[in-house]
């Protein structure tokens, strides 16, 4: 689901400058970006539904760069308009971005600078948050983005917390979304914000998709490695060490398996992910012990052996250091903000999962009392964790389907 973060309220008490106005949407389009999440706010704010009961939206589509736009399939676009209709916006939507690697245009990233300044809400659909991160409007936030592209950007913009588990992230004036599909969430959300559930209701209809979907990434996470680790030496590693949480190992077995020093493991691990061996084996047992304890009804001290564990002790210990809250609480927590009849035992069976692999994970962003699993490289010891926000390491390098879904 989201993240509604209420931790700025300066951003949301930000005024909007005269010369914008809130219905105005400006969608800014680069070369090289796909046609799908271009497509969607240009049909989401772009066409007129108030016969279904949706307010309308005035849509601006800008050229972030000089055309024509070449996009999916070898197709052209020309933008009627350029990055200087951006300052009558409310808001501004970065739908894609055509390189993880290649840094924005300067001008598009002062224009979203300004827009910011002005009291824009500032939008950024699947690699879009590349752009909003490039321009510095997501230092110090919590942010989202497709889970394959996850590690790249908690890697190269390590001020942003990066949370892979999320469809969608509300930070108040900034708002991101993970791949594809999941822009139309986070635009749903957008209507649903301005003008209400039926307002958003209606317009789901019309786009004969879900109002609320339930869920994260996480569903997603278990078949494959990000691209960006799938072709090194090191990925196998990875994966064995995530099909094998159940079992009891420490990075010298990691290291071993690798065929390296532990010093030389650890140098290679960290320059590859941008965290340390161990701060990573930990965060992904913590995170496959709020899977059990969301998903199953073991015991607390059964959840820690399934997690590799020594000890109920040691699984309560980087739990709560990890994410603010015991195991038990977060399970009650947890359980108490799911509607009844997502439950296990209720409208379906509990889920019993083997060693083979992990269930689906947490739908909600912030579970009463504890802090989600993000992905945020810390640069020095592995535990304890500097701070909440900082609390899931590497959570990208969890294994999902390849390709932009």
């Amino acid at each position: 689901m989201s993240h509604d973060s209420t931790a700025m309220p300066e951003a949301a008490a930000r005024k909007l400058s005269g010369r914008r106005r809130k219905e105005i949407v400006a969608v800014l389009l680069f070369s090289g970006g796909p046609i799908f999440e271009s497509s969607i706010p240009l049909s989401v704010f772009g066409i007129d539904r108030q016969d279904a009961g949706v307010p309308r939206y005035r849509l601006l589509v800008c050229a972030g760069e000089e055309g024509p736009l070449r996009t999916t399939g070898g197709l052209e676009l020309t933008a009627p308009h350029g990055l200087e209709a951006i300052s009558r916006a409310g808001t501004v939507v970065v739908p894609a971005w055509r390189s993880i690697t290649s840094p924005p245009p300067e001008e598009a990233l002062d224009a979203l600078r300004r827009a910011h300044e002005e009291g824009a809400r500032i939008v950024g659909l699947c690699t879009g948050a590349f752009v909003l991160a490039a321009a510095g409007l997501l230092d110090g936030r919590p942010a989202t983005t497709h889970w394959m592209y996850a590690p790249t950007l908690a890697k190269r913009y390590p001020s942003v917390h990066v949370d892979p588990r999320e469809l969608f992230v509300d930070d108040g004036d900034v708002l991101t979304s993970a791949g594809t599909a999941a822009g139309i969430d986070l635009c749903l959300h957008i209507v649903r914000s301005d003008h209400g559930n039926e307002a958003a209701g209606a317009l789901a209809r019309r786009l004969v998709v879900p109002p609320r979907r339930s869920g994260g990434q996480e569903r997603y996470l278990d078949r494959s490695l990000p691209e960006e680790i799938g072709a090194d030496p090191l990925a196998e590693v990875v994966a064995w060490a995530l099909e094998h949480l159940h079992e009891q190992f420490d990075v010298e077995t990691l290291a071993a398996r690798a065929y390296m020093s532990r010093r030389t493991f650890d140098r290679r691990f960290r320059s590859l992910t941008g965290s340390a061996p161990l701060q990573w084996l930990i965060t992904q047992r913590v995170l496959q012990a709020q899977r059990l304890l969301e998903t199953s009804d073991y015991s607390v001290d059964e959840v820690a052996g399934r997690c590799g564990f020594r000890s109920p002790v040691a699984l309560r210990g980087h739990f709560r250091r990890q994410l603010g809250s015991s195991p038990a609480a977060y399970r009650a927590a947890y359980r108490a903000r799911r509607p009844q009849g997502d439950r296990p035992g209720e409208t379906e069976p509990v889920h019993q999962p083997g060693p083979a692999g992990p269930p689906p994970g947490l739908h909600g962003h912030v579970p009463v009392g504890a802090a989600p699993a993000m992905l945020h490289p810390e640069r020095d010891s592995a535990v304890p964790m500097q701070s909440r926000r900082q609390a899931a390491g590497a959570v990208g390098l969890l294994p999902g389907p390849r390709g932009a879904g």
